[in-house]
C-alpha cells in the first residue's frame, strides 16, 4: 500500500511538472508574439508612407501572413518592418506543417472516435473490453436485436479481421472513460468481459463495481453474481440450456452417449439429469466417455437416484466409461444419439468424421462446433451462445423470475428478490422454468416446441386441466415433478430430512415417491398450477 501511496505522490508530481513546463511554453510563445507585433507598430508608424498605422493593423498583419492568406491590402515598408515581416514568414510555414500534423494525428489518433462518440450520446452502448471472436459474435446479434446499438470496442481491431458492418467504434480506453463519455444521456452503457475470467485479471475491470452500469463477465466457476452491478455467465452452461431446448431428449431415445467430458461435456450431463424428465417410466442410459473422477467426486449422491455404472432395471442409468469411445462398437450401434462435446473443437471434427468414415452409426450425431456446417447437426455455435438472450438473460430466464414473484405472492412470510436469491435457490428456479417447456412439450405432445409463449403455456395449462380429473393422470403429473425435484437437490448433495434444513442440506421430500405423505404428494401440482400465472404474465 505504502508503495502504491508513493508512487501515485510521484506520479501526480510528474504530472503537475509537465503541466508547469507546458505552460511555461505557451507563455513564452506569447510573449515574443506580442513582442513582435510590438516592434512592427512602432516601426511602421513613425514612417509617413506606411500603411500600418495601428496595433491593429499589425495584428490583422500578422495573421494574414501566419495563415499563409497573403490579401497584401496591408505590407510593412521599413527595414525593421520588413524583418518582422520575415519572421511571420517564416513562421507561417512551421505552423501549417504543425497544423497539417495535428490534423493527421488527430484522425490517426483516438480524437476522431471520442468524436464520434460525443455525437452518438443518444444511442445503446455496448461496451466490449476485447474485439475476439467472442465479441464479435455477440456484437453482431445486438446490432441485429437494436437497431438503436453502438458497439465500442476496448482495444484497436487487428488488420486481419474483417470490418463489421453495424455501427462501431474501435478505441484503446477503459470503461470508466467510455461512461464518463456517456454523460447519462440514454440509456446507461452495457460492459462486456468476453475472455474467460477476464474480470480476474483485466487491469481495466478493477473499478467496474463503482461505475453506474451493468456488467456482463465471462467466467469458468459457474457463480452467477459478484455485486449489485456484476453479474456472470458460464459460456458452458449457455450452451448446454441452448442444446437441450433446441434439441430436447424424445420420447423414442433411450440411449445417449456424450463423447468428451470436459467443462462442455459435463455442462450438458448437468442440464440432462436437471431436465431431461419426460416420462416417470423412462429408462434412460446415459454413456459418458471422458474423465468423470471429479464430477463424480463431486456429486458424490448420485446414486441414489440414478444407477450408476450398471444397466438398471428401472429409472435412469450413468455409465462412466474408463476406456476410449473407439472400443465401445455396441454402444455407438445401439446410441440413438451421439453428443460430441470435446472441449478441443479440432478433436471433436475428428471424432466425427472418425465415426462416419468407419463405424456404424444408426443414431444422430450432434457435434459442437463455433460454426455452422450445412449437413451436419452442430450446436454450440457463436451465434446461438453469445446472444443478448444467453448473456444479459432477461428474457431467458423470464420464467424463472415469473416463479419467484409468484411464490413471494403466494407466501405470507418475507421473501427474496430475484436479485437478492443465492445460487442455489437461483438454479432452483432456472431449472424449474426449463422444466416448464418439458411440461409443455408433454402435455401437448408436441416435441418440437422449444420456447414458451403465451398462447402454448395456455393450451398446456387446459390441457392438464382436462386430465388432472383422472386419478392416474394426476399421480403421473405429481411423480414427474418429484423426480425432477428429486434430482435437483441430490444433484447438489442433499439429502432426507425430516424438516428442510439449508444449512444441513437436508429436505423432506428427498425420498421415494411412494413414501411421501399424501400432503407432500398434493404439493407437487402447484408445478403444474404454475402454467396458469405463467401464461397471464406472457401476454
Amino acid at each position: 500500500m505504502e508503495g502504491k501511496c508513493v508512487n501515485g505522490m510521484e506520479g501526480g508530481w510528474r504530472m503537475r511538472a509537465r503541466r508547469k513546463i507546458y505552460l511555461c511554453f505557451v507563455a513564452g510563445v506569447v510573449l515574443v508574439y506580442v513582442c513582435l507585433l510590438v516592434v512592427l507598430y512602432c516601426s511602421e508608424a513613425g514612417d509617413s508612407d506606411a500603411v500600418i498605422r495601428t496595433f491593429g493593423d499589425a495584428f490583422w498583419y500578422s495573421l494574414v501572413t501566419l495563415t499563409t492568406v497573403g490579401y497584401g491590402d496591408l505590407v510593412p515598408v521599413t527595414p525593421l518592418g520588413h524583418i518582422v515581416g520575415m519572421i511571420f514568414l517564416l513562421l507561417s510555414a512551421g505552423i501549417m506543417v504543425t497544423m497539417l500534423g495535428a490534423v493527421v494525428s488527430f484522425a490517426a489518433s483516438e480524437g476522431l472516435p471520442f468524436l464520434m462518440l460525443g455525437l452518438q450520446r443518444h444511442k445503446n452502448w455496448y461496451y466490449f473490453a476485447d474485439c475476439g471472436v467472442e465479441s464479435r459474435a455477440l456484437a453482431a446479434n445486438i446490432s441485429k436485436e437494436d437497431p438503436n446499438a453502438l458497439i465500442i470496442y476496448g482495444e484497436k481491431r487487428s488488420g486481419q479481421s474483417e470490418m463489421p458492418d453495424y455501427p462501431c467504434v474501435c478505441l484503446s480506453a477503459p470503461p470508466a472513460k467510455i461512461v464518463e463519455k456517456k454523460k447519462n444521456v440514454g440509456t446507461a452503457c452495457k460492459v462486456f468481459l468476453m475472455r474467460e475470467n477476464d474480470i480476474g485479471v483485466n487491469r481495466r475491470a478493477g473499478n467496474l463495481h463503482e461505475l453506474p452500469v451493468e456488467v456482463y463477465a465471462r467466467t469458468t466457476n459457474g457463480q452467477d453474481k459478484l455485486s449489485g452491478n456484476i453479474h456472470f455467465f458460464h459460456s458452458y452452461e449457455c450452451c448446454a440450456r441452448q442444446y437441450w431446448r433446441s434439441k430436447p431428449l424424445c420420447s423414442h431415445e433411450n440411449t445417449i452417449v456424450l463423447i468428451g467430458f470436459g467443462s462442455y461435456g459435463s455442462s450438458i450431463l448437468e442440464r440432462a439429469i436437471l431436465t431431461n424428465i419426460i416420462s416417470v417410466d423412462q429408462h434412460v442410459t446415459y454413456h459418458i466417455f471422458g474423465d468423470a473422477r471429479e464430477f463424480l467426486a463431486v456429486h458424490y449422491r448420485l446414486g441414489e437416484v440414478f444407477s450408476l455404472n450398471r444397466e438398471p432395471g428401472t429409472g435412469d442409468c450413468l455409465i462412466f466409461h474408463e476406456e476410449g469411445w473407439e472400443e465401445n462398437h455396441s454402444v455407438l450401434e445401439q446410441a440413438d444419439r451421439i453428443i460430441i462435446c470435446e472441449d478441443d473443437e479440432q478433436t471433436g471434427w475428428g471424432i466425427f468424421w472418425t465415426l462416419n468414415k468407419f463405424y456404424r452409426v444408426f443414431g444422430r450425431i450432434d457435434l459442437r462446433s463455433s460454426w455452422r456446417v450445412p449437413g451436419i447437426s452442430c450446436f454450440g455455435t457463436n451465434e446461438d451462445i453469445y446472444t443478448s438472450q444467453q448473456i444479459i438473460r432477461t428474457e431467458l430466464n423470464k420464467a424463472a423470475i415469473m416463479i419467484n414473484e409468484i411464490f413471494r405472492k403466494s407466501v405470507s412470510y418475507p421473501t427474496r428478490t430475484w436479485e437478492e436469491l443465492d445460487d442455489l435457490h437461483r438454479q432452483s428456479k432456472i431449472v424449474a422454468a426449463d422444466h416448464l417447456l418439458t411440461k409443455t412439450r408433454i402435455l401437448l405432445n408436441d416435441e418440437s416446441i422449444t420456447e414458451l409463449t403465451a398462447s402454448v403455456v395456455r393450451k398446456a395449462y387446459d390441457r392438464y386441466c382436462k386430465t388432472r380429473e383422472d386419478e392416474a393422470a394426476r399421480e403421473m403429473y405429481r411423480k414427474l415433478d418429484h423426480m425432477r425435484g428429486r434430482r435437483f437437490y441430490t444433484f447438489y448433495n442433499w439429502s432426507y430430512g425430516p424438516v428442510r434444513d439449508d444449512i444441513a442440506r437436508q429436505h423432506p421430500m428427498l425420498q421415494p415417491y411412494e413414501e411421501l405423505t399424501p400432503e407432500q404428494k398434493g404439493e407437487r401440482d402447484a408445478a403444474w398450477e404454475l402454467m396458469r400465472n405463467i401464461s397471464s404474465e406472457l401476454e
